[in-house]
C-alpha cells in the first residue's frame, strides 16, 4: 500500500492572516485538498494563532471526509482542550517552545516518559490515535513504546538538509529508527522539509511508512503547479 499524504494547510492560513479577511479561505483549501486526493488534513494551531486559528480547527472539523491530524504541544492546556473537543483521527504531540518559528526537535522519550505516558493516556481514552514527534535515534524510538503512543513521527529535517550531499548517508539513521519502531510495534509517520526532490527516496527506503505530513514545500509548489496538480505530484512520489 502507498504511504498516505496528509497536507498541512498552515501556510494557507499564514497567507490569509498577512492581509486579514478570509482570502484565501482555509476551509475551502481543506475541502479542495481532500477533493484533489489528499489522504488527510494536518493543522498545527499555536498559542499566538499566527497561522491556523482555533476557530479554523473547529470549522475544518465540520467538513473533514478524510483523516484529521492536529499537531501541537500538550503542555498548553488550551491545545489539549481543543483536541478533546474536536476528537480528530490523530493528534501529533510536538515539543515546541512558546513562540517557536517551526518544530525543530523531537521528544526526549526517556526523560519525559512519565509525562508523555500520562498525557497520551488522556487522548487515547477519548479514542484518538496518538503520534509523537521524535528524532531519528533508535534508543528514543524504542523508549517511545513505553509511553503508550500508537505511532512516532520521524523528524526529517536532517535527512532533507543532507539529501543532496549524500542521500545514502542521510537516510541511514532513519532506516535504523524505523526498524527500531517495527521491533516495538509502533506505526511510522514522518514529516518536516520533505519535498518533491527527496520524498520518493525516503518513502522507498523506510519500511512500513504509514503517513507523511507535508505543508511548506507542497503549498509553495502549488504556487507554480496548482494545488490539484501538486497534490497528485506528491502522491506519485509515494506510490510503491
Amino acid at each position: 500500500m502507498s504511504t498516505k499524504l496528509s497536507v498541512n494547510i498552515n501556510k494557507i492560513a499564514t497567507l490569509r492572516n498577512s492581509r486579514g479577511g478570509d482570502n484565501p479561505n482555509v476551509v475551502k483549501a481543506a475541502i479542495d485538498c481532500q477533493k484533489f486526493g489528499a489522504d488527510g488534513i494536518t493543522v498545527h494551531p499555536r498559542p499566538d494563532e499566527r497561522h491556523i486559528t482555533y476557530k479554523d480547527v473547529r470549522e475544518i472539523k465540520s467538513i473533514i471526509t478524510t483523516e484529521f491530524n492536529i499537531e501541537g504541544n500538550p503542555l498548553e492546556d488550551k491545545f489539549v482542550a481543543l483536541v478533546l473537543e474536536i476528537i480528530p483521527t490523530q493528534v501529533t504531540l510536538v515539543p515546541d517552545e512558546p513562540g517557536q518559528l517551526t518544530s525543530n526537535h523531537g521528544w526526549d522519550t526517556i526523560g519525559k516518559k512519565t509525562y508523555l505516558k500520562e498525557i497520551i493516556a488522556v487522548f487515547k481514552k477519548a479514542g484518538i490515535r496518538v503520534s509523537i514527534f521524535v528524532d531519528p535515534v533508535a534508543e528514543l524510538v524504542t523508549a517511545a513504546a513505553d509511553t503508550g503512543t500508537d505511532r512516532i513521527e520521524l523528524y526529517t529535517e536532517a535527512y532533507a538538509k543532507h539529501y543532496f550531499k549524500n542521500k545514502e548517508q542521510a537516510i541511514t539513521a532513519y532506516i535504523q529508527a524505523a526498524r527500531a519502531a517495527q521491533a516495538v510495534n509502533l506505526g511510522i509517520n514522518a514529516g518536516h522539509d520533505l519535498d518533491r526532490d527527496n520524498l520518493k527516496y525516503f518513502a522507498e527506503q523506510i519500511p512500513c511508512l504509514l503517513e507523511v505530513s507535508i505543508g511548506h514545500a507542497l503549498i509553495s509548489d502549488a504556487l507554480y503547479y496548482g494545488l490539484e496538480n501538486t497534490i497528485q505530484l506528491y502522491k506519485r512520489q509515494l506510490q510503491k
